[in-house]
């Protein structure tokens, strides 16, 4: 049967007016939180927006759903950081339009469910039910809508308005319920599932509109619903029908005759009321009914009643006719079961689906945290921690493990051997590839030739300071010397003051110029002697592929070998099957060990990845809004941690079994390593190997000895030239000043020699005039030998004929030659000690300093 579709009701909507959420919340940020309120200024205009959005101009769309979910999401954070606000909400009831107004957030949140019920049962009765989508929509939003309602009656007690009561709200939960199962009794019809199912349905929809026709009896005077608007009598005349077609299916004929008859009877009740309904019926009085329930309701009766007159003509005329059955009478028929398919859906449920979270959105106020929150929160960061922590230790404990396991069998070293030996590799008799860099970075820097140039080049520098040093010496003497000649020849009318005095700085000067050749000297002999011992192997270094070749051949096999390689046929006398069979013996077990050392590696790299993945997680992990949503129930940390940490299982579990796998590799590998290693003739050829390995390794040394000599020498012999060059300046610096000193001192001699001699004829004139006097005295005989004055005499005529730089001019004043106050001798300090190393490397002193200027006579 194909019947039109009743009409449906919806919830009617409260009203409400503006609200102001600003003033209360910056209060408590200011007092409780200890923050400012400005900073919060945009998340308190978008909570002001949000409840506007959802209460005033929204419509009976999913539109509106999405607001009102979305607001009161907000709502549910909101109390948790703010469960002492107090707001002035005022809501006009939704039947009677009384204007309620209270203070508490319970009451916004019960209204707010109630305008989401209205919204729901506004989209069911919406929903085009010759669709079986449409059909599946309306089924849908009827439950969650009776699910809504159920909540306020579980957590709202004291209701303050008539809407909210728990009579009402309880009405209201059956309407939908009823409303649903009317619903799913179309679908069924619709996929014309069995006649005895959809009886059943139609027998529970006439069960709980019979309830509601109760119910509706003390709301009558209140503006809530016409006692009229039911269908029990409707659903009932349905449930007999469908049960008749059951019966006559199951050959039942007198019973469905009866049944028949009684759906009949129903049917003309429900027509009837749905006259008186229909002829009394007007929106203004019955507002939540829609505008053509009188005239829908009137139609389907009337249908249903002409069908049931016609189907029990039908019926009797075929018992008559035909199966001759008794027709019970109605008392004694089987009572009908009902079958609830309607329950509510709870609000946890749709909360729970993750388009409505995406629709409620971000917490607004995120960034605001309880204290009791953040506490929380840091005991919870010191479990993951300490997991992090023991996961950590652990991961390294098991790579220690595998260190200490290879190392205490050799390996990875000793399997390299044996890969060398199995494979027949000559690696030993080639030439490494370190001693080919070394050989060619040595060819570069112009290996041998650049060394001789700057052994060259550091004599003649060397030869050069010496001789400088000598003539300054000599300079100084013959000064000297010349000074006391004429001392001795002028007796006291010589006024020049003595050299050593004025010459002490230069003197100290030359002495520690000297000193600092001696020491250069002393280094350059170490660096001869290191270049010395290193030019053999040197020349060997640079001789060429085919000559290191031969020697790594001769330097590893030994002095007596003729380039043979050990292999693994040296372990015997006879090349036979044994010693064949105990290569590929010792060439599987290798690779077996090779292979499993790769799976250790595998398995660190695996670890060290999930102990990246892990932290990662845990750094990321944030259960501050969990702890916010829980704040108000008791004794929640415990259960909530341990039901958090649980996510981190998943990543301990792998790295357990990276553990455990392995223990096991390393438990084979060393089975494999003992049973290659266990026998006479694998000893043997390892001792072999080892012997040759030694034997290349030390050739090798010996050639990096002479690169690392070489490149020692040519390093020192450059910081040696330096250091010469700097002290030649300083040398020809200290010449300068001696040759200027000398020759000033040269002019005040000559001043001084000018004026002994007036000095001298006036005293001889004088007494030569003076006729009483008795004859003066002859002056004592000159010994015949020229005497020291003839000494220095020719002395000074030596050292005039030296080449030396042209005398300054004579100073304005005369006077004693005396050097400055501040003048210090400055000599170099010896050459340190070599640094310790494989070869003894000379050292040159520091860069010697500059000499004090020469003083300038006063």
């Amino acid at each position: 049967m194909s019947m039109a579709q009743s009409p449906t009701i919806a919830i009617p909507r409260k009203k409400t007016d503006d609200v102001d959420w600003s003033g209360p919340i910056r209060t408590i940020i200011a007092q409780s939180y200890g923050e400012s309120p400005d900073t919060y200024a945009t998340e308190l205009a978008a909570l002001q927006r949000c409840r506007q959005d959802a209460v005033k101009g929204a419509g009976s769309d999913a539109t509106a759903r999405d607001l009102l979910y979305k607001y009161f999401g907000q709502l549910e954070l909101l109390e948790l950081r703010f469960s002492e606000i107090r707001v002035v909400f005022p809501w006009h009831d939704a039947f009677t339009n009384k204007l309620t107004t209270q203070t508490s957030l319970a009451f916004e949140k019960a209204s707010i469910i109630f305008q989401i019920a209205a919204t729901h049962s506004a989209i069911a009765i919406s929903q085009n039910r010759s669709d079986p989508e449409g059909l599946k929509r309306s089924f849908h939003y009827f439950k969650t809508s009776a699910g809504m309602l159920t909540y306020i009656n579980e957590n709202f007690l004291h209701a303050p308005s008539t809407d909210l009561s728990k009579e009402v709200i309880k009405f209201l939960t059956g309407a939908m319920l009823a409303q649903a199962t009317e619903v799913f009794f179309e679908k069924l019809v619709e996929e014309k599932k069995s006649a005895a199912l959809v009886a059943k349905v139609a027998a529970q929809a006439a069960y709980l509109y019979t309830n509601l026709t109760e119910e509706v009896k003390e709301f009558m005077g209140r503006g809530i619903f016409d006692r009229n608007w039911v269908k029990a009598k409707y659903f009932s005349a349905l449930a007999q029908y469908h049960r008749s077609i059951a019966d006559t299916t199951s050959g039942l004929h007198g019973d469905s005759l009866s049944r028949l008859n009684v759906a009949e009877g129903l049917a003309k009740e429900a027509h009837r009321l749905s006259q008186t309904f229909s002829s009394n019926f007007t929106t203004t009085l019955s507002p939540t009914l829609p505008p053509d329930a009188g005239s829908s309701m009137l139609d389907l009766t009337k249908t249903l009643q002409t069908l049931m007159t016609e189907k029990r003509t039908e019926a009797q005329r075929d018992n008559d006719l035909i199966y001759n059955a008794i027709c019970p009478p109605e008392a004694t028929l089987p009572v009908i079961e009902k079958l609830s398919v309607a329950n509510p859906i709870p609000i946890q449920e749709v909360y729970g689906n993750p388009d409505v979270q995406k629709v409620i959105g971000p917490d607004l106020f995120a960034k605001l945290i309880p204290l009791s929150v953040h506490e929380s929160a840091s005991i919870y960061s010191e479990e993951k921690a300490k997991l992090v922590r023991s996961e950590a230790e652990k991961a390294e404990i098991a790579d220690g493990e595998v260190r200490a396991a290879l190392e205490s069998m050799g390996l990875p070293v000793n399997l390299r051997k044996w890969k060398e030996l199995i494979g027949g590799d000559d690696e030993e008799s080639g030439v490494p590839r370190e001693v080919e860099a070394w050989a060619d970075e040595v060819t570069r820097g112009d290996g041998i030739p650049a060394i001789e140039r700057r052994f060259a080049e550091l004599e003649a520098v060397k030869r050069k300071v010496d001789q400088e040093l000598r003539a300054i010496a000599a300079d100084l003497e013959e000064e000297s010397r010349e000074c006391e000649m004429q001392r001795v020849k002028y007796d006291h009318l010589w006024e020049q003051e003595p050299s050593a005095g004025l010459t002490k700085d230069l003197r100290q000067e030359l002495k520690s110029h000297r000193e600092a050749l001696t020491a250069a000297s002393t280094s350059d002999t170490q660096v001869a002697n290191l270049w010395q011992s290193v030019h053999p192997d040197l020349i060997l270094l640079l001789a060429g592929n085919d000559a290191l070749e031969g020697y790594f051949i001769t330097e590893s096999n030994g002095p007596d070998s003729r380039g043979d390689r050990i292999s693994l046929l040296d372990v015997s006398d006879d090349a036979g099957g044994d010693d064949r069979g105990l290569l590929q013996d010792i060439k599987k077990k290798v690779d077996d060990i090779d292979e499993r050392i790769g799976k250790l590696n595998k398995i660190k790299r695996e670890r060290a990845e999930v102990l990246k993945d892990l932290k990662e997680k845990v750094q990321n992990d944030d259960v501050s809004h969990l702890l916010l949503l829980n704040r108000r129930s008791p004794n929640v940390e415990p259960s909530l941690f341990a039901a958090e940490l649980e996510k981190f299982r998943p990543y301990q579990a792998r790295l357990g079994a990276t553990i455990q796998v392995q223990s096991a590799t390393i438990d084979e590998i060393s089975v494999l390593y003992k049973s290659l290693t266990s026998g006479s003739k694998a000893r043997e050829m390892i001792r072999k190997a080892d012997i040759k390995e030694k034997r290349h390794g030390d050739a090798i040394a010996r050639l990096s000895r002479a690169k690392e000599g070489w490149s020692q020498t040519k390093e020192t012999l450059t910081n040696g030239l330096q250091f010469y060059r700097d002290l030649s300046e300083l040398v020809s610096t200290l010449r300068r000043n001696v040759a200027s000193f000398v020759a000033t001192r040269a002019a005040d001699r000559a001043k001084i020699i000018a004026k002994a001699e007036a000095a001298k004829q006036a005293a001889t004139k004088a007494s030569s005039s003076s006729a009483s006097a008795p004859p003066p005295a002859l002056p004592p005989k000159k010994p015949a030998s020229t005497g020291l004055e003839n000494q220095f005499t020719a002395m000074k005529f030596e050292s005039q004929s030296r080449s030396t730089p042209p005398p300054p001019p004579p100073p304005a004043r005369s006077g004693s030659w005396m050097p400055p106050l501040s003048s210090t001798a400055s000599p170099l300090p010896p050459p340190p000690p070599a640094p310790p190393s494989m070869l003894t490397s000379p050292v040159y002193g520091s860069q010697p300093q500059s000499p004090p200027q020469p003083p300038s006579s006063g």
